[in-house]
């Protein structure tokens, strides 16, 4: 079962019928309450109608394709969690999904396992990060300000919204202040252990942090690297 998110309503958004109700089904028996949308235009109505723990998507869709919808989504409500499905293997197209707002993917084929895991994982995340933000909506270090529920954040230059994951690492670094937070435990404790997620992914979140709140990314002032041991975050 599906432990203490038992009964959480996952949105399916996927045109593949013989693999939808399979996920369906098996999802349903884990405990979840399932929607299944078989195009993009049908997933944002029933978004728009219903409410929603988790989003699975998948990329290729009739109407409006799972990048639309994503960022649909993630105008109304920035921290839903989304894990998107793609049948391409271009790392281009995840980089893609991470951008328009998705937390995780998955390449078909796919284990039923691996799904389940994510799914748990992002529950489990969702509910750690609420809490979190719930304890320190609000958080300021040099010229930047971030706020942790709605993803909205400014720097001495612009204002931004933060994906999900982005505020996730960042939120979990200020935490953990003045302490080495490796690669591993970002994939472990963010990623709940994605194993399709490589070290060089999380290098490439921590360089867009710096993009973001770094006066010169080239030489980080708040998320420094500590050589062979991973991220240490300084700012007062």
């Amino acid at each position: 079962m599906a432990d203490d998110f038992k009964s959480s309503r996952i949105l399916l958004v996927e045109d593949e019928e013989t693999l939808a109700v399979g996920l369906e089904y098996n999802l349903t028996e884990e405990g979840y309450i399932v929607t299944w949308a078989k195009n993009g235009k049908e997933a944002i109505e029933f978004f728009n109608s219903k409410k929603f723990d988790l989003i699975i998507l998948d990329i290729m869709l009739p109407y409006i394709n799972g990048f639309e919808v994503a960022e649909t989504v993630r105008k109304t409500d920035p921290q839903m969690p989304i894990l998107m499905l793609t049948a391409k293997t271009e790392s281009a197209d995840k980089v893609q999904g991470l951008e328009k707002g998705a937390d995780d993917y998955l390449t078909k084929p796919f284990h039923l396992w691996e799904l389940l895991l994510r799914v748990k994982g992002m529950l489990k995340r969702k509910s750690w990060y609420k809490n979190a933000s719930n304890q320190q909506p609000l958080h300021k270090f040099g010229d930047n300000e971030i706020n942790f529920e709605n993803l909205n954040c400014r720097n001495s230059r612009e204002e931004l919204r933060l994906t999900p994951h982005e505020a996730m690492i960042l939120k979990y670094l200020i935490e953990r202040k003045g302490v080495i937070v490796t690669r591993k435990e970002l994939l472990e404790n963010v990623w709940h252990l994605n194993p399709e997620v490589e070290t060089r992914t999380v290098d490439i979140f921590i360089a867009r942090l710096r993009k973001y709140f770094e006066p010169d990314p080239a030489k980080p002032i708040y998320i420094k690297s500590v050589r062979g041991a991973g991220y240490l975050f300084t700012a007062d």
